[in-house]
């Protein structure tokens, strides 16, 4: 894969640089999800897996972390879905050069989702500390 990557890069740049349509996977691991059994590093062996250690204090174990030497492969993604290890993986494609379409998709999506979050927080009960 490293060796793919090392000829794909470079016609990816470029690409970039023309102005053409460039889509790129970006794979992450949800923190909230995560239950962290690690079986996910354990299977995959893939070296950009790691750890990472949460601030969270009811969170004894630290979850699995995708860092950023992560090619796109997508052997980690793969491996917990066949095995049905763990719903925390997640893959996003990072669009360079997007069209107008996509553009309007993308801004129309953003108003939806922040209506969505200021109609939640409005809702949402907050406590505060008495001095």
């Amino acid at each position: 894969m490293l060796n793919r990557q090392r000829r794909e890069k470079p016609q990816r740049a470029q690409a970039i640089r023309d102005g053409r349509r460039v889509e790129a996977p970006r794979f992450g691991v949800d923190e909230d999800v995560c239950t962290g059994d690690h079986a996910c590093i354990r299977l995959s062996g893939c070296p950009s897996l790691g750890l990472k250690r949460l601030d969270d204090p009811l969170r004894d174990d630290p979850v699995a972390s995708i860092d950023q030497s992560c090619v796109g492969c997508g052997n980690c993604g793969e491996v917990a879905d066949a095995a049905v290890l763990c719903p925390s993986f997640y893959r996003a494609d990072v669009i360079h050069n997007p069209g107008t379409w996509e553009t309007r998709l993308a801004r129309f999506r953003a108003r939806i989702i922040g209506w969505l979050q200021a109609r939640r927080d409005a809702n949402r009960l907050t406590f505060e500390a008495q001095p």
